[in-house]
């Protein structure tokens, strides 16, 4: 493993994550790797802009429930504004989004 900077767990603490859904997928002119995601967390609609064009098709990606960054503040990219972060896996070769194993409805917060 690299070199990891240690946190404490108060700063741990101010990150919410949640459960979202993947409602429609766009692809954004000019850009190889981001895809832009409308997604469902309970009741609240987001728009998050994710680098994952490389790995993911549209029709993969809706309907998907998928773990994002909840509580980022929102983000200007290629002109337009993401509010969250989509978290995934990738060990150099392999890349997996973060997915429940278990129905779970989405906008449920991890713990």
């Amino acid at each position: 493993m690299e070199n990891v900077e240690l946190i404490n767990i108060e700063d741990f603490a101010k990150l919410k994550l949640a459960l979202a859904q993947v409602l429609e997928v766009e692809e954004i002119p000019k850009s190889d790797k981001l895809l832009k995601l409308e997604v469902k967390v309970g009741e609240e609609k987001r728009t998050i802009l994710a680098g994952i064009k490389q790995y993911y098709t549209k029709e993969e990606l809706i309907g998907k429930k998928i773990l994002i960054v909840y509580n980022l503040k929102p983000r200007k990219m290629m002109g337009y504004e993401s509010q969250g972060m989509v978290l995934a896996l990738h060990d150099g070769e392999s890349f997996s989004l973060i997915v429940p194993d278990k129905d779970v409805k989405d906008g449920a917060f991890a713990r």
